[in-house]
């Protein structure tokens, strides 16, 4: 599970940046910035670890085609005609229409893909019709994803419709109640099935009674084929065989330097399941994994979350490459240290509770390279394996991100988001003085014990939650940590200052939910991903339930909205009933209760509040995404040809590392993997 940014959308724009705001900041297009995140004590390394940080790192860049095509079928047609186009046409750059393609060009590569990243809508050109196929007939046909015998015209036309018609693949999840999620994703997961068909052949296949499942469909495409439905493995020498190749070659490079044995046997179990793409290996390659938690480098790479599948059990390939912040991952290891406190005090039923909390590490980490899934957006906290029986069985891992917070945080001093949208000035106060430390402790409590906690009734199916799984699972975690926020077991165990700082946590929490993450959704659009339904549903069911008792006060000051909460105490109570609930959805597998739960809270939108916080954040000037460039690892050799070293450089160009992965790390067919 992935644990994105929550409370600081507020990024900021490039005008009046400090020089440490200048540092970080790339670039800034539509809703969307990129920054750099810096490598903090790389360059003390031993030449071992850096080595082993190099290999993992291109291990973690290889396999980028494969999530382009994961995310819709014409992905990786549509980027290399994107880049022909950048590398080729001979037109005029400057003109308005040629800076409008460029943009298009650039969110395009931030989403890997032609559908927005977050809320999975098509992106459609600020472009016409005309001056795209002026791109494609003046650009050099060599360059261009041309099948044996196609014309430029003929590319032409195979695309147009694609980009510029709204209603065609327009979007990447549908999770819409009613229509059948398959047939209107276009996410490229499933070809000539249907929901109905998709369900039943799984069915067919799950053992309720099997305490160690796999995770069914995991790693692979359902297709139809006279009749037949079946499987596309990913694996070497099946689907994606040509990337995974590649990931195998770096792999292989990695574990030959691995800091422990540990981790070397980890990695050939990792390769070993590349190989034949079976979800039993992976399973074994999970438990190695989560039990081995000796050495400074850790690293995430394969098939891992199903955020992307309206059914949510296919996962999209990622990939993370980081190493342990000693002094920071101290205060994670107190939350480890007292899981068990944690999981016995918390207000869910009894019977649902972990008896024993096994093998729960967190740590607080520097990210040295993001890819797939993780790339160029990258989540602010992670805990694995996913799998239930693993989790209840050896445990889990969990890390904060903290050199991509601090490009976050960085860049959101002083840019007035929180001016506009706090209630009140205390609550400003409030927040720049605790905002940064709560922030991170609501993460490390939401990744080290909120998704480790609780536990499943016996014969549950781990997918009974289908479309609603990923939204409530990360309801579970975010209730837990906020349960937690003002506990005075916070303070005492030095977590937190005082009850402020918990305060800070809540204030950030419903201002979001409610009000301030509404700048991140079109007009006229619904909440569609997870993160934002989790958030809608847990602050909007409070206000509503603490109604009568004004635990939270919707007001209007000088023709503006904003929200104050009145009683922390009782929205205390308020979100451990919630997280009651829906740890017993979760454990009882009650998917009705849960989508009523999601889609009376977490997707419909106020059209007046929505439009008039538009309106507000608009004059900021600000992007509510973020994503980011990674570092340049160059390696180093002597005077043998043998690499001796590894050097840092931070690149100043997004659009000139996009196309540096492109030239460099595509393996796959732009037509038919």
């Amino acid at each position: 599970m992935k644990q994105y940014k929550n409370t600081k959308i507020n990024q900021g724009s490039q005008e009046e940046r400090s020089e440490d705001h200048f540092n970080f900041f790339v670039d800034q297009f539509d809703d969307m910035r990129v920054l750099r995140y810096k490598l903090p004590g790389f360059e003390s390394m031993s030449p071992g670890l850096k080595k082993y940080i190099y290999f993992l790192g291109r291990a973690a860049l290889v396999g980028r085609d494969i999530l382009w095509d994961q995310n819709f079928r014409y992905n990786l047609i549509i980027r290399k005609t994107i880049e022909a186009i950048i590398n080729s046409y001979p037109g005029d750059r400057n003109s308005g229409e040629f800076r409008s393609f460029l943009v298009y060009a650039k969110k395009i590569f931030f989403a890997n893909g032609i559908h927005h990243h977050y809320s999975s809508d098509k992106m459609l050109p600020g472009f016409s019709q005309v001056f795209f196929k002026e791109l494609i007939l003046e650009s050099d046909s060599g360059l261009l994803p041309l099948e044996k015998g196609e014309s430029r015209e003929e590319l032409v036309s195979k695309l147009v419709p694609v980009l510029f018609e709204p209603s065609l693949f327009s979007k990447k999840v549908e999770l819409k109640a009613g229509v059948d999620l398959v047939a209107a994703s276009s996410s490229n997961f499933y070809e000539n099935v249907s929901q109905e068909e998709v369900e039943k052949y799984y069915s067919a296949l799950t053992d309720n009674e099997d305490p160690r499942p796999v995770s069914l469909g995991l790693n692979s495409k359902v297709t139809k084929t006279d009749g037949l439905v079946t499987e596309e493995v990913y694996r070497s020498g099946g689907k994606y065989g040509p990337a995974i190749d590649q990931i195998i070659f770096w792999l292989e490079k990695a574990a030959q330097v691995a800091e422990t044995q540990g981790q070397k046997e980890d990695l050939d179990i990792l390769i070993r399941y590349y190989r034949t793409g079976d979800l039993k290996i992976w399973d074994e390659y999970n438990v190695s994994w989560a039990k081995n938690t000796v050495g400074m480098i850790d690293y995430i790479n394969g098939f891992i979350e199903n955020y992307e599948d309206p059914l949510g059990m296919k996962a999209t390939w990622e990939s993370v490459v980081e190493y342990t912040d000693v002094e920071a991952t101290k205060k994670a290891e107190v939350i480890t240290k007292n899981a068990q406190w944690f999981e016995d005090h918390s207000p869910i039923d009894p019977k649902y509770r972990k008896e024993k909390v096994t093998g729960v590490a967190a740590r607080v980490i520097n990210v040295a390279m993001l890819g797939g899934d993780c790339y160029p957006a990258s989540p602010l906290g992670i805990n694995l394996p996913n799998a239930d029986w693993i989790r209840k069985e050896i445990g889990s891992k969990s890390v904060r991100l903290a050199n991509i917070a601090e490009a976050h945080d960085v860049t959101s001093h002083n840019n007035g988001f929180l001016e506009e949208f706090a209630a009140d000035p205390d609550e400003v106060a409030r927040s720049r003085k605790y905002g940064s430390q709560a922030d991170e402790l609501h993460t490390d409590l939401h990744e080290c014990v909120g998704h480790a906690s609780g536990k499943l009734a016996e014969n549950t199916d781990p997918n009974a939650l289908r479309n609603y799984a990923s939204a409530l699972e990360e309801s579970r975690a975010d209730l837990f940590a906020l349960y937690y926020m003002t506990d005075e077991k916070i303070v005492e165990l030095g977590l937190l200052p005082d009850e402020e700082a918990g305060k800070a946590s809540y204030d950030a929490y419903i201002r979001n939910g409610i009000i301030s993450q509404l700048v991140r959704i079109k007009p006229g659009k619904t909440i569609e991903e997870a993160h934002m339904r989790c958030r809608a549903l847990i602050s909007r069911w409070a206000f509503e339930k603490g109604n009568e008792e004004n635990v939270i006060e919707l007001f209007r000051r000088e023709g503006k909205s904003f929200v104050r909460i009145n009683d922390y105490q009782s929205l205390r109570l308020l979100f451990g009933s919630l997280l009651k609930e829906i740890q017993r959805i979760k454990s009882e597998g009650d998917y009705e209760a849960g989508k009523n739960l999601i889609e009376k809270y977490g997707v419909a939108i106020d059209p007046v509040l929505h439009s008039e916080i538009l309106e507000r954040y608009e004059r900021l000037k600000l992007a509510p995404y973020t994503g980011f460039v990674n570092p340049d690892l160059i390696p180093v050799f002597d005077v043998n040809g043998d690499m001796s070293d590894v050097v840092v450089k931070y690149p100043d160009d997004y659009l000139s590392q996009m196309m540096a992965y492109g030239r460099d790390n595509s393996f796959l067919s732009p037509f038919r993997n």
